[in-house]
Formats: C-alpha cells, sequence, structure tokens
C-alpha cells in the first residue's frame, strides 16, 4: 500500500511527465528558493547590523510596513530593485552564481529539454532546494 507522502511524490512525477507542467514547476521552484534565500540572507544581515525593520525602511525611502511584509510574509514576491536597495542599505549586493554541476544537471537540463529523467528525483531535488539551509527564517511557500 503506498503512502499518503509517496502517493504525492508519485503523483507529481506523473505530472512532471508534461513538458510545460514540468517548465512551470521548475521555474516556479527556482523562483521560490532563490527569493527565500536573497531575503533570509537580509534579514540575517538585517538582524547582525541592529537594525530595525522601521530603520530599514527609512534609509531606503520604504513605508515599514513594506519592509515588515518582506520579512515576515510566507508569499512575498519583491522586485529586484527592492532587493538591490535593501541590500545597499546593509552593505551588500546581489550577485548571480552559477548552480553547482550537479545542480545545473538535475534542474536546468530538465527544464531546457522538457522532461526529466527521472520526474521524482526532480521533484525531491527542488524540493530540497526549498529546506533552509541554516538557521535562518523559513518561509512556508509551494509551487504551483
Amino acid at each position: 500500500m503506498t503512502t499518503e507522502h509517496g502517493a504525492f511524490w508519485d503523483d507529481l512525477a506523473e505530472d512532471l511527465q508534461d513538458p510545460e507542467f514540468l517548465r512551470h514547476y521548475v521555474v516556479e521552484s527556482m523562483r521560490i528558493a532563490t527569493i527565500d534565500s536573497i531575503v533570509n540572507a537580509l534579514d540575517e544581515a538585517r538582524d547582525e547590523a541592529g537594525l530595525s525593520k522601521a530603520a530599514l525602511a527609512r534609509a531606503i525611502n520604504l513605508e515599514p510596513a513594506a519592509v515588515r511584509r518582506l520579512f515576515s510574509a510566507g508569499h512575498v514576491n519583491p522586485t529586484l530593485g527592492t532587493l538591490a536597495e535593501v541590500a545597499a542599505a546593509l552593505g551588500m549586493r546581489i550577485t548571480l552564481e552559477p548552480l553547482p554541476a550537479a545542480e545545473r544537471k538535475s534542474v536546468t537540463d530538465p527544464l531546457l529539454a522538457g522532461q526529466a529523467e527521472n520526474p521524482r528525483e526532480l521533484a525531491k531535488s527542488l524540493s530540497n532546494l526549498r529546506s533552509p539551509k541554516s538557521k535562518s527564517r523559513s518561509r512556508s511557500r509551494t509551487a504551483a
């Protein structure tokens, strides 16, 4: 008998057979993981700098509520401009880095091809990207 958790992975693996679904799922998973990583790093830097959210908002001319939402809302989709402004106020900048070779093979290759050799492994790999890797506050989000 398949467990409920196993059924989820089985259903997702089946859905990932559809190239359009696969591409959407990969893109959304990477978007969520990337935003979470950046927002968590910026929030940690803000804490380490001893800045309140209100003080950070004043520094970049944002409403304090916007900064509070950025660091505490479960579903945020900040613009790159906003993230860059927050980073600058914290003495940081946002940069791109290449994916490690294993991640590139497991994520980028299926995205470009529209298919995965092992859809279940792809799903688990993308899920692991969204898992917190440090003691940062995790935002609970799901890809469509």
